[in-house]
């Protein structure tokens, strides 16, 4: 966490370390390492010729690390949503994010779909067939909406709302009218925070939108539930939120 992999925001050092020491020092979470995605799992949500794209970005960035961070960062999603769909919790606290970057191309931080290539990837081992994704990142994930909006089988949701409680409320409503599905995700951008970009969200409504998923999923999709990083760049606060989220994620 403490190398750079590029330039931007997200990829700045010790971007995860709030997250990674306020969740080591907690007894009920365990880290998994992850693995690199392989490029089956890659080409499911991109062109051929993306991962050659990123092979060549790479060379621009710093220490050249941008393509394996690329890599980690995807496979790393796989595995949180293998895990969901044994029916545990799971987050992916991983960089590069990945609600950006569409089936031929990325921009605003993003190499690969996270999000879209671990929901494929369970979909191609006969875990799942649908899954609804709740995008609350500060910035609507057209990647996301790109690779899996045509799908008729996925619900996208990128709440709004003024204020935090009609936000919230926004939240309830998109899960109110949600068709039954396998797995309920959560594109997870702590960039709402009231000291981060957006302004707007506490630390404990970050709690209740991981709780409202924990209630969905219990009643709707056998618990399965998880969630990826996307944007969050008060990374001093980022742990406290990140935690927040995951223990009402977790129904505590």
């Amino acid at each position: 966490m403490r190398e750079s992999y590029d330039h931007t925001p997200a990829g700045a050092p010790n971007r995860l370390n709030s997250a990674v020491e306020i969740l080591s020092r907690h007894p009920d979470y365990e880290f998994v390492e992850a693995r690199q995605a392989t490029e089956e799992e890659i080409y499911r949500a991109h062109v051929q010729g993306h991962i050659e794209k990123i092979k060549e970005e790479r060379n621009s960035r710093i220490g050249g690390r941008l393509y394996e961070m690329a890599m980690l960062a995807a496979g790393g999603s796989v595995m949180t949503a293998e895990i969901a769909a044994e029916g545990e919790p799971a987050f992916g606290l991983i960089r590069p994010p990945g609600h950006h970057a569409s089936y031929s191309s990325y921009w605003g931080f993003c190499y690969f779909n996270n999000m879209a290539i671990a929901i494929l990837a369970l979909r191609a081992q006969g875990l799942i067939q649908s899954a609804y994704i709740l995008d609350f990142d500060l910035h609507t994930g057209d990647g996301n909406i790109n690779i899996l909006g045509d799908d008729p089988d996925i619900v996208i949701h990128n709440p709004s709302g003024f204020g935090e409680e009609e936000y919230l409320e926004n939240v309830r409503r998109g899960l109110d009218r949600s068709p039954e599905v396998d797995i309920i995700a959560a594109s997870a951008g702590f960039d709402q925070y009231i000291d981060d970009w957006g302004g707007k969200l506490s630390t404990e409504a970050f709690a209740t939108i991981g709780a409202i998923l924990n209630e969905f999923a219990e009643e709707n999709c056998k618990g399965r539930r998880f969630g990826l990083l996307e944007g969050g760049y008060n990374f001093e606060d980022l742990g406290k939120n990140v935690l927040a989220f995951c223990e009402g994620l977790r129904g505590k």
